[in-house]
This record gives structure tokens, sequence and C-alpha cells, in this order.
């Protein structure tokens, strides 16, 4: 079981220079978990793509569908006093730190490409590797 940042769902799902990387992961780890919020990030993203004109509409929501199947029950609420205890400790968004929180809780690693969370939170999240 692994925590999967929200880009690291990205790209899973939507095809680039990453999704070979993250089919790899899938396959070796096939349990993602993370937090609730990881919707809202992930139609963010979604919201860009359709904006440039990348993805349709119709795309964009095939995509959300694809994604929601993977974390259905696999998605956790987490504890306000933990994340803003995370907060605290970190230079970190309370976002981010939702993602750390789970990690901890179910005594997982968190799976980002993000700098911030792998130089603040070492003993939890590791970089996701790409060619």
């Amino acid at each position: 079981m692994i925590v999967a940042d929200t880009n690291v769902l990205a790209y899973l799902f939507i095809q680039g220079v990453h999704t070979p990387s993250a089919e790899a992961l899938l396959v070796k780890e096939p349990q993602w978990v993370a937090p609730t919020l990881w919707r809202s990030e992930f139609r963010n993203i979604l919201a860009g793509y359709m904006r440039r004109g990348d993805i349709s509409f119709d795309g964009a929501y095939k995509i959300l569908r694809e994604a929601e199947s993977l974390l259905a029950g696999n998605e956790y609420e987490t504890d306000s006093l933990q994340v803003l205890e995370l907060v605290r400790d970190s230079e970190c968004t309370a976002y981010d730190c939702e993602f750390i929180a789970v990690a901890m809780k179910l005594e997982a690693k968190l799976v980002t490409a993000d700098k911030a969370l792998l130089k603040a939170f070492s003993a939890v999240a590791v970089r996701f590797s790409s060619p």
C-alpha cells in the first residue's frame, strides 16, 4: 500500500512522459490510498487541462471516473489537529500535510515528486521515480 500524491495520480491517468513510471508503480504497489482532498486537487488539474484545450470535458470526466474507481474505498479523512501540527513543524501546505497525515496513520509511504515534502518528511515521503 502507498499513499499517492495527487500529481502521481495525474501521471497515471493523464498520458504523458511520466505515465509509464506511474503504471509500473501501480503494478508494483496496486493499492493506492489518499486523503479525500485528492478529489479537489485532481479536479483542479483536470480543469487546467480542459482550459488549455489539452483534453475535452468528456475526456476529463472519463479520467476522473477512472481515478475515482482506483481509489474507491481507499480515501481517508484527516485529523485537523495532526495536519496543523505537521504544518507547524514544516514549511509545507496544509493540503500537502494531509497526505503525510494519511501516510503516518496507515504506516505507509507517500509517493510524491514534491521536493518540499521529500525534504520535510523524509521518513514518510519517497520520491516518485520517472525516466
